[in-house]
């Protein structure tokens, strides 16, 4: 070792690896080919680790034997409502959400039990999941719940609910966004596919200020993504305020889930059906109240169905959220649908203007 190079090191020890992004980097010429070649490695591994593609299906008919198991099943156990929301993870394992009192926007009780998780893996033409005294085995047929004497306590069938706003037809006067015939109402750039449905990443041409919004989405099935990697989008009211769009099947319900005023508020119930089954939000509204300079007087709200149950009553939304196109506050904006990475899927979008 040369005495420069033991003097830089034994320096080094008492100072960060690194300095300061303002100040320059400066090595010996003996080490500094070495140490940058590491750092270069580990940022390779780790862009690799970013990029790698999950396996991710537009179609249920291509979506394989998990996507078939995963969903919402209910019956009753020992004579009570039970129900349990399946969640596909990818490679035959799966997580249940246990509702004992019934589904989400369906209990029929309310013990004030509060839900469970547990897990599965599928063995063959099976799965097993244990809980709280009691097994539950899922098969093609539903799940039949035992008890840990081999005892049968309860059978839970396989539902698929549908939104009843499912297919609203725009009432009269109101501005038809998309309808899978033409992309005219947005801003160059927007796509639709070939069965046309509109794709992610697109603003309206117009603005709109105090409405009713009404869009379908459907989100992929992505069994091996976790988290906001998992059929990621949103809708921002006025180009300002996004109501989060996310595979958030079986999910407790935050704000940084499906239903989620983004870093705002958290939906009052988790109404997130299966990836690839057609949702809806039916969102009213209220734009924020400026004076004629522009300052604020009051704060937007909303009201949000989700899937036809309420899910935000009359919220403030106190600024824009976190990542909006339009970072200040304004009476009117576009609706944008946000380009995340992941394709979700929209169709039938209409506004019905409240203001002039």
């Amino acid at each position: 070792m040369t005495r420069s190079t033991a003097h830089y090191l034994a320096h080094r020890a008492e100072k960060p690896l690194l300095p300061p992004a303002s100040q320059p980097l400066m090595l010996p010429h003996m080490v500094r080919p070495i140490l940058y070649a590491a750092l270069l490695t580990t940022g390779l591994c780790y862009a690799a680790e970013e990029k790698k593609p999950q396996p991710t299906f537009t179609e249920p008919a291509a979506a394989g034997p998990d996507y078939a198991l995963q969903g919402e099943y209910e019956g009753s156990m020992r004579e009570k409502p039970f129900a349990l929301q399946v969640i596909a993870l990818g490679s035959g394992a799966f997580d249940a959400t246990v509702y004992p009192d019934g589904l989400p926007g369906k209990a029929t009780t309310h013990s004030g039990a509060k839900p469970q998780r547990v897990t599965g893996q599928k063995s063959e033409d099976s799965t097993v999941f244990s809980g709280n005294g009691w097994r539950g085995t899922l098969t093609k047929s539903g799940i039949t719940l035992h008890d840990f004497k081999g005892e049968a306590v309860g059978q839970l069938k396989r539902i698929e609910r549908t939104s009843p706003s499912l297919a609203a037809k725009a009432p009269k006067g109101a501005v038809v966004l998309f309808d899978g015939s033409s992309l005219d109402a947005f801003k160059p750039g927007a796509r639709k596919t070939e069965e046309g449905l509109l794709m992610e990443g697109v603003t309206t041409q117009e603005e709109f200020g105090d409405c009713t919004i009404h869009i379908e989405f459907r989100t992929p099935f992505m069994p091996e993504a976790r988290g906001q990697g998992r059929g990621n989008s949103g809708i921002y009211l006025a180009g300002r305020y996004e109501v989060q769009m996310l595979d958030s099947f079986g999910l407790s319900g935050e704000n940084n889930e499906c239903g989620g005023i983004y870093t705002v508020a958290k939906p009052i119930v988790n109404m997130c059906l299966p990836p690839l089954a057609w949702q809806t939000y039916d969102i009213d509204f209220t734009a924020p109240r400026m004076d004629e300079k522009g300052a604020k007087l009051s704060d937007a709200t909303v009201t949000v169905r989700h899937n036809g149950v309420i899910i935000h009553q009359s919220v403030k939304l106190p600024s824009p959220t976190r990542a909006a196109p339009i970072s200040t506050d304004g009476a009117r904006g576009p609706i944008h649908l946000q380009n995340h990475g992941n394709p979700v899927r929209y169709r039938n979008i209409w506004v019905q203007r409240h203001d002039a």
